[in-house]
């Protein structure tokens, strides 16, 4: 009966390296769940999406298609490199069509995004209100929509910004909540309300 008892680690989890993870790291451990992000050298990794958060990707996605230029492509839950140490997945974005290679592409690089949203959890508050937006700013992305839940009804409501050339960070140009209307960086006219049917 003598003797130390020790606990069985059900999952072995790897050592970050000495500087921390690098967006090549990111881009090719394998078994990372999926959407993973680096943020400073740290791996992130997300709980399981909710309804909302997928419902909204999907009706934004729609909604930036539908008016989109052809010099302009919309994608989902792709990793942005913004530095060696940093690698977000935004929920939405807006690329550069130059930017879109093959359908092997796992990446973009920050100069070829024109648009980065985030639509919030509970798990991804912190970072989608302060790390995120400072990082995307930084990296120089010129527009960061933020999309929350509000009201009774958890109705989405869109924060948007634009990047200041002076101060490299996002000012804001508008709250909207029942349609998206914008001219930037395309036209957008996007029917909050569509969320009901879907």
């Amino acid at each position: 009966m003598g003797g130390l008892m020790t606990a069985e680690i059900a999952h072995h989890w790897p050592v970050p390296p000495q500087d921390g993870y690098t967006v090549d790291d990111l881009l090719t451990l394998p078994d990372l769940p999926p959407h993973t992000e680096l943020i400073d050298g740290s791996l992130v990794f997300v709980s399981p999406q909710r309804d909302f958060h997928s419902i909204v990707i999907d009706m934004l996605v729609a909604g930036l298609r539908r008016t989109a230029p052809p010099e302009m492509k919309v994608r989902r839950e792709m990793t942005v490199v913004i530095d060696r140490y940093n690698g977000p997945e935004p929920d939405v974005m807006v690329v550069r069509a130059g930017a879109v290679r093959n359908r092997e592409q796992t990446r973009f690089e920050a100069r070829d995004v024109l648009l980065a949203v985030e639509v919030v959890s509970p798990d991804s508050e912190a970072r989608d209100h302060d790390t995120k937006p400072h990082k995307y700013a930084a990296a120089g992305i010129p527009h960061f929509w933020i999309v929350e839940k509000a009201g009774f009804d958890h109705a989405p409501v869109v924060h948007a910004f634009e990047l200041s050339q002076e101060t490299q960070s996002y000012i804001p140009t508008g709250t909207y909540r029942d349609t998206l209307k914008l001219t930037a960086p395309f036209d957008i006219d996007i029917d909050l309300t569509e969320i009901d049917n879907l």
